[in-house]
């Protein structure tokens, strides 16, 4: 007897707003498959109004709701069955953010929860992180977004400690992390990572799936340190105009990779690592596997 439903996440990010559709089918005998059907990408880049004016701006909220209207006949059209959207730091930092989240309700019959950063790396760590990773190694599990980066150490497939710093590539672009933040983040990667001899970094973002994809490397082989420091050194000699124009990158990828591989390679520094896998899993799939398996509370469509 072989059972597919719809289920459909919802990432509001400080860089980009997601929606991504999956089937979830159903075998008996056989263990639930989660299948990638859709994923729709839109540049909404909150962070920036949030960040520095403390409020999203009029015309990001249009956009918000634009974009939310659309994603709820998108989800009619599938005919997704159950949906969760979440919303990051820039809406948890915005003052008029719960005022947005009840406008797209009205508006679009969305129901968003804003989530903190710890909530954000429990819904990630329900991803298939367990298949990716060897539970005889020790991973640092570092999650870039535009606003914060959520960190976990994970030991023998166990996850040890977590922990969310306000260090995004929005953020980073807008000169807005201190260096007490940055000390702070290199105290905690140093005390949490120390005892462990050897220590590779697990790396989510769509800026590293990028990197990743640009590398040609086959899944599940790493990227080196002495790799990501080239292609990073190389970016950076490359306008952001010349790096939409020669090296193909979307214009709101193109500002944003340096600040994320920044993050990536602090966090490799600090950890001695010198491997970084990249999974290619985030939010938006952790989030299907939370309502398949009632972790979290979700709509229905």
């Amino acid at each position: 007897m072989l059972s597919i439903k719809k289920y459909a996440a919802i990432d509001i990010g400080s860089n980009a707003v997601r929606l991504l559709i999956s089937n979830i089918i159903e075998r008996e005998g056989k263990p639930v498959k989660f299948k990638k059907n859709s994923l729709v990408r839109v540049p909404i880049r909150l962070g920036a109004d949030v960040f520095v004016n403390q409020k999203i701006s009029k015309e990001n909220t249009q956009r918000m709701l634009d974009t939310m209207l659309a994603f709820k006949l998108l989800m009619k059209s599938h005919r997704v069955v159950k949906y969760k959207a979440c919303a990051t730091s820039a809406m948890r930092e915005s003052a008029n953010g719960k005022k947005i989240v009840e406008s797209i309700k009205q508006h679009a019959g969305i129901n968003i929860d804003i989530i903190d950063g710890e909530e954000e790396a429990a819904i990630i760590a329900a991803t298939d992180l367990n298949t990716y990773i060897d539970e005889s190694k020790t991973y640092l599990y570092v999650d870039v977004g535009g606003g914060s980066t959520e960190f976990t150490v994970i030991h023998e497939g166990e996850q040890i400690t977590s922990r969310s710093f306000k260090i995004g590539t929005v953020r980073l672009l807008n000169d807005m992390v201190s260096k007490e933040t940055w000390l702070e983040l290199e105290s905690w990667i140093k005390t949490n990572t120390k005892e462990y001899d050897k220590i590779s970094v697990l790396g989510s973002g769509g800026n590293i799936n990028k990197i990743f994809k640009i590398s040609g490397k086959a899944m599940g082989k790493p990227l080196s340190y002495f790799y990501l420091t080239s292609y990073y050194n190389t970016l950076q000699s490359y306008s952001y105009e010349e790096r939409i124009s020669e090296l193909d990158l979307n214009q709101d990828r193109a500002d944003v990779i340096i600040p994320a591989m920044r993050i990536y390679l602090s966090a490799m520094k600090w950890s001695n690592a010198k491997n970084i896998y990249v999974p290619k899993i985030g939010l938006a799939d952790g989030i299907i596997k939370s309502i398949y398996y009632d972790t979290v509370s979700s709509n229905t469509q």
